[in-house]
C-alpha cells in the first residue's frame, strides 16, 4: 500500500468515505475492497478497490469538474516490491 494521493496531473484525491464533491459508486462502499482494511483507513489515497480497473490505481479527486483520474504509481513487477509506509519499510510479494 502506498502513500500517493495526487492525481497524474496533480489534483487532489477525495477521501474514499467523502460524499463530495463526488458520491463513490455504491460498488466501492465495502470496507473489505481496501487493503487498509476500510474506506476511512484508506483516507485520501490512490487505490483499486475490487480490481475493477486494469490500468493501476485511481482515486476520485476533490476537483468538481474531473469525477476520477488514474495516480502515477506504476504498476508491480517481480516477486519482491519495496513499499515504503510512513517511516516503516515493507515487503509486499506479488
Amino acid at each position: 500500500m502506498g502513500t500517493v494521493s495526487r492525481t497524474v496531473s496533480g489534483r487532489l484525491c477525495q477521501a474514499w468515505a467523502a460524499n463530495t464533491p463526488h458520491e463513490p459508486h455504491e460498488n466501492y462502499f465495502d470496507d473489505d475492497l481496501y487493503p487498509d482494511g476500510s474506506r476511512v483507513a484508506a483516507r485520501n489515497f490512490c487505490r483499486n478497490p475490487g480490481d475493477g480497473y486494469s490500468e493501476g490505481v485511481w482515486c476520485y479527486t476533490t476537483d468538481r469538474n474531473k469525477r476520477w483520474e488514474v495516480c502515477d504509481v506504476p504498476l508491480c513487477s517481480g516477486e519482491c516490491v519495496r513499499l515504503a509506509c510512513s517511516h516503516l519499510l515493507t515487503l509486499k510479494y506479488r
